[in-house]
């Protein structure tokens, strides 16, 4: 198989893996909200973050909820990211990549080596939809990793909202899949 043939192919179980990921995670609003304030609350909890205090939890909690929301969408498989060809979505991911305070190049990296082992020439939707649930079994969803490891690397009250949604969504998929 050619090598752009095999990107084709791998750029369908990452469309599958983003679709799942979308149906998930809105299909679960309410289960990932009641996450976020139990992780929210416990956040608030520590003394990490001086005058971090029970005024401002609404504000990181709607912040929180608005984060889900964007997530879904970045998710969404019929979203603005499959109206451009490959080369502009390479560059939109540079650009993107160097825009967040966490650096998830390499977990998509790792995301795509992924996908590509999951990757057979002419697979059904069947397959495509298996695939997918295994890859989101085995890397969670992107860029989650990123974001808790740079949290975890430099704890910062900016931070917390993105923290404490990718910790719901990777604590909500690995418990579905238990």
């Amino acid at each position: 198989m050619s090598e752009e043939k095999l990107m084709d192919e791998v750029g369908l179980v990452l469309k599958a893996y983003w679709e799942r990921l979308h149906n998930l995670l809105s299909q679960n609003r309410d289960l990932l909200s009641d996450k976020i304030k139990v992780l929210l609350k416990a956040e608030f909890d520590k003394p990490r973050f001086p005058g971090l205090d029970e005024h401002k939890y609404p504000a990181y909690l709607e912040a929180a909820l608005a984060f889900v929301e964007e997530r879904i969408e970045t998710y969404n498989p019929v979203g603005l990211q499959y109206l451009f060809d490959s080369n502009n979505r390479r560059e939109a991911a540079e650009l993107g990549f160097g825009l967040d305070w966490f650096n998830g190049k390499k977990e998509f990296e790792q995301l795509v080596d992924a996908a590509g082992r999951r990757t057979r020439p002419g697979m059904t939707d069947q397959q495509l939809q298996k695939s997918a649930d295994e890859l989101i079994r085995e890397m969670g969803a992107y860029p989650d990793k990123s974001i808790i490891a740079g949290f975890d690397a430099d704890p910062t009250p900016q931070k917390l909202a993105d923290y404490v949604v990718a910790r719901a969504i990777e604590d909500f998929i690995f418990t579905q899949s238990d």
